[in-house]
C-alpha cells in the first residue's frame, strides 16, 4: 500500500502569533518599538505575514507597541516570570485553542527578523509529512525554531516540560518530538548573499538591517 500522508494544511487559514514578550536586554529596549525604515519593527512582521495566514494576535508582555493595528489581540505570557520563547509558544497554543479551536497548529514567527520569506508558511506547511510534526525553519545549516509551526496537541506536553525543565529551550522541546526541518535559500543579490532570516539583536544589526531594508527598496523588481 502506498504511504499515507497527512491531509495538507492549507496555509492561509492558519493561525498566527507573534512572539514578542520577550525582555531585549542587548537593545536596551523591546525590540516590537524599534523603528526600521521609519516603522516599528512589528508593524513590519505583521504586514509580512498578514498574506501568508488567516488571523495574527501578537504575545507581548507590555503596553502594544506604537503600529500595531487595533484588530490585532496583544496577548501575555499565560506563565508568570518571563520564561522566555517557550513561553510565548504556550501562550499562542492557548491563544488559538480558546480562539480558534478548530485549528491543528498555530505558526510562530519572533519580532526582530524582518525580512523571512514570504512564502514561509506554505513551504512549511507542505513539508509536513505527519500529523503532529513540528515544521521548523532553517538557512544556510542553522535552524530557526522560533519559525514553526506548532500542532496544538502539544500544548498540555509542552507546559507540563517546562515545569520540570529548568533552562526551557525551544530546540530541546523539539528534539523531543516528531519535526521536520524546513531549509530556505539564501537570497543572491547585487549586495551579496542574503540569508532572510538575518535577525536583529544589538544596534549594529538593527544599522545593517537599515542598510538591506533601503537595499531591497532601490531595488525592487
Amino acid at each position: 500500500m502506498p504511504e499515507s500522508r497527512p491531509s495538507p494544511l492549507i496555509s492561509a487559514t492558519l493561525p498566527a502569533v507573534v512572539l514578542a514578550g520577550g525582555l531585549s536586554r542587548r537593545m536596551g529596549s523591546p525590540k516590537s518599538d524599534l523603528q526600521l525604515g521609519g516603522r516599528t519593527m512589528l508593524s513590519r512582521i505583521v504586514a509580512r505575514l498578514r498574506p501568508q495566514v488567516g488571523n495574527i494576535a501578537v504575545n507581548l508582555n507590555a503596553e502594544p507597541a506604537v503600529g500595531i493595528d487595533g484588530s490585532i489581540p496583544v496577548i501575555a505570557d499565560t506563565v508568570p516570570g518571563f520564561l522566555g520563547p517557550l513561553a510565548g509558544v504556550l501562550t499562542a497554543m492557548r491563544h488559538v485553542a480558546a480562539t480558534t479551536p478548530d485549528a491543528s497548529h498555530v505558526v510562530v514567527v519572533p519580532t526582530d527578523t524582518p525580512f523571512f520569506p514570504d512564502d514561509l508558511v506554505s513551504h512549511m506547511a507542505a513539508a509536513m509529512t505527519e500529523h503532529q510534526q513540528i515544521a521548523v525553519a532553517a538557512s544556510v545549516g542553522q535552524m530557526h525554531p522560533l519559525f514553526a509551526l506548532w500542532p496544538m496537541a502539544l500544548a498540555d506536553d509542552l507546559e507540563s516540560w517546562m515545569a520540570k525543565d529548568a533552562k526551557r529551550r525551544v530546540r530541546a522541546f523539539i528534539e523531543r518530538n516528531a519535526s521536520v526541518t524546513v531549509d530556505f535559500p539564501v537570497i543572491m543579490t547585487s549586495k551579496g548573499a542574503f540569508d532572510p532570516f538575518f535577525n536583529v539583536n544589538t544596534p549594529e544589526d538593527l544599522a545593517d538591517a537599515e542598510d538591506w531594508l533601503r537595499f531591497f527598496e532601490e531595488n525592487k523588481p
